[in-house]
């Protein structure tokens, strides 16, 4: 009998590798335990472990039941400790424990359970890794966009669904509710837009997937024809029947609780016999005006606009001598050119309409707040009657009635004290660069980066805010202008939003020019008050905090020096551990976590995560940006490596 107990007992302990309670023993049938074999861990996180391991032996029964248990207090727990079951057939088995204390030592066992009972592995040790921020762990699980730059193969209209932000031009975005809403120019990757009514938009929730949602206009207003024409007749001109229209970069703002749409509308007709404009058809005179309406609604998610009518057309000094010579003359009859509206409230409340292009520079006129319209307007070919269409404040030349400049933004920054005016600068398809300059006054005067003023004629104002350019593994971007500015009315953060072209023959395509992506990049402050654009496209990255080592390693910098129609590209600079800097920029470099700003040398930078878009996978990164002495921005982006 005694010889008997021993054998049994023996083999019980042989089989387990571990004991069974008291209470778990005196439960057990008949037969062999089961063996499970010693865990493994998988991964572990700041408060969840991954454990596997497999039952080495059924025991001669079938297993009904295995699991892990945990404790940070006991070295052997079981299943009156923390446990969890894994019902599966397979003799493997792998199981996530969560609910764990950050930094905390743990033991845990694997166990199965048959008709003799519980059996237990041996106890394991592990840790949890330290507490991590939320933010941390976002970055770690966070997946860039996945939308290719070229959309070519999606830009028909039947996969209008599938476009995110492809065939955006001249890009307006206000928010509304818990959407963001993007309306642009009539313009798209061969002409899919047509046919379908003016004006595109779109929506999205955290600007980066963007929903197509249609046209903003679904037919041209008829005030625009009668207007035009009722002109005309003051003017002894004959009726244009059939005008040929362009619809041109809307702006859109809320004023009290209404939402205008300030739009362009050009009459692309020869003024004197009212042909379309073409060169078979040049008449000797200029082609027909450009009329600035406005629309309104209560709610942009409706899209249910209504018409208000004309608010102001092309002006002109020099009364009925719309004559010109050739083809080759620029020195344009209209000295207000209408279109590319910015409207914007000031704080003492005042209603402002800032537009213009070419035709000798960008104009302000005061609206009447509740008409959001000129207080008077005489006749645009009278000279006495120009102001009512507005004063200038910014010109290129001020000696030239046609100058590359268009495309005004006017945006208000409380903390700076100061109006900003954005412009486009040069032709669209692949020089278009962005400037700023900027007043303490919403009528001016405005100066630029070296306090040059915008009246008197700036030929290159600074800073230089977007340029072509061409970062490693990617064609780069061209045209990358004509923008708007605006604020996320929650978090306070500024964006630049804008079309930005694939240079010409770009995977072989030869139209790839046309192609014409929406891009939206986030907008920082320099400490002197300049608005700063980011290289990268804005994709939400999570704000993990940026620490001083992830600064270390390689970059590519880009110095946006201008350079008409051509791609400023990347040079490369390192950061090292020690704190110093060689390559594009040199000397000893700082950083100011609180901030976000980068020192190397004198030079200050902007800095903020954001998506490698050139990268393959794509992923995020780290970038950033300052204005160099000379007034152009400077941008870089740290290298991945994967």
């Amino acid at each position: 009998m005694k010889n008997t107990f021993f054998s049994v007992f023996s083999l019980f302990f042989l089989l387990t590798g571990a004991s069974c309670s008291e209470e778990e023993k005196e439960g057990d049938t008949l037969g062999a335990y089961a063996e499970v074999g010693e865990p493994s861990v998988v991964a572990t996180t700041s408060s969840s472990a991954t454990l596997k391991a497999t039952v080495l032996s059924s025991g001669g029964s079938a297993v009904t039941e295995k699991g892990f248990c945990w404790s940070s207090a006991r070295e052997n727990p079981d299943k009156s400790d923390s446990s969890v079951s894994v019902y599966s057939a397979a003799v493997d088995f792998e199981r996530n424990i969560s609910g764990l204390a950050a930094n905390t030592a743990y033991f845990a066992r694997a166990f199965a359970v048959n008709g003799a009972g519980v059996a237990y592995s041996p106890a394991i040790r592990f840790t949890t890794a330290a507490a991590v921020p939320e933010e941390d762990e976002q970055l770690a699980a966070f997946t860039a966009p996945g939308y290719p730059d070229d959309y070519s193969p999606i830009s028909s209209w039947s996969r209008r669904s599938e476009w995110n932000l492809a065939n955006v031009h001249d890009p307006t975005v206000e928010k509304c509710g818990e959407y963001y809403y993007m309306y642009a120019t009539d313009a798209s990757y061969g002409n899919a837009h047509e046919g379908h009514g003016h004006f595109p938009y779109r929506r999205s929730k955290d600007l980066v997937s963007w929903e197509f949602r249609g046209m903003a206009m679904s037919e041209t207003s008829a005030w625009v024809k009668d207007t035009l024409n009722s002109m005309r007749s003051r003017q002894g001109l004959p009726a244009i029947n059939n005008p040929s229209y362009g619809y041109w970069a809307p702006a859109v703002r809320k004023a009290g609780s209404k939402y205008r749409m300030y739009y362009c509308v050009v009459v692309d007709n020869y003024i004197l016999t009212g042909k379309q404009n073409t060169t078979a058809n040049f008449d000797g005179s200029w082609t027909e005006r450009a009329f600035i309406g406005l629309m309104e609604t209560d709610d942009l998610s409706a899209n249910l606009w209504e018409d208000k009518g004309m608010v102001v057309c092309s002006s002109t000094d020099r009364g009925s001598s719309w004559s010109r010579p050739n083809l080759n003359n620029w020195d344009g009859y209209f000295k207000w050119n209408a279109i590319d509206p910015s409207f914007i409230i000031t704080p003492e409340g005042e209603h402002w309409l800032i537009y213009g292009s070419w035709h000798s520079g960008i104009v302000a006129v005061a609206l009447d707040p509740a008409t959001g319209k000129p207080f008077k307007l005489g006749e645009p070919w009278v000279a006495a009657a120009l102001p009512d269409y507005g004063s200038r404040i910014y010109t290129r030349n001020s000696s030239s009635r046609w100058q590359a400049s268009e495309a005004p933004k006017v945006v208000y920054n409380e903390e700076t004290g100061y109006y900003y005016l954005f412009l486009a600068y040069d032709e669209l398809t692949v020089a278009y660069n962005t400037r700023v300059c900027r007043s303490r006054s919403i009528g001016g005067p405005y100066e630029d980066f070296n306090g040059r003023s915008a009246a008197a004629g700036i030929s290159d104002c600074k800073p230089v805010l977007t340029h072509p350019y061409k970062f490693g593994n990617h064609s780069g971007w061209v045209g990358i202008s004509h923008c708007c500015v605006f604020r996320n009315p929650d978090s306070g953060e500024w964006f630049y939003a804008s079309q930005g072209r694939l240079p010409a023959n770009t995977g072989g395509n030869a139209y790839s020019n046309a192609i014409m992506m929406g891009h939206v990049r986030k907008i920082r402050w320099t400490e002197d008050g300049w608005p700063v654009v980011m290289p990268e496209r804005y994709a939400a990255v999570p704000n993990a905090e940026i620490k001083a080592d992830e600064l270390v390693g390689t970059w590519e910098h880009i110095t946006l020096a201008y350079s008409f129609g051509a791609q400023q590209t990347d040079k490369p600079l390192t950061l090292a551990a020690d704190r110093k800097a060689t390559g594009a920029l040199s000397g000893t470099w700082e950083w100011d976590a609180a901030k976000k700003v980068l020192t190397v040398g004198a030079q200050q930078l902007c800095v903020e995560r954001e998506v490698d878009w050139e990268a393959s996978p794509r992923t995020h990164t780290i970038v950033y940006a300052g204005i160099n002495p000379s007034g152009e921005s400077v941008w870089g982006k740290k290298v991945v490596t994967n």
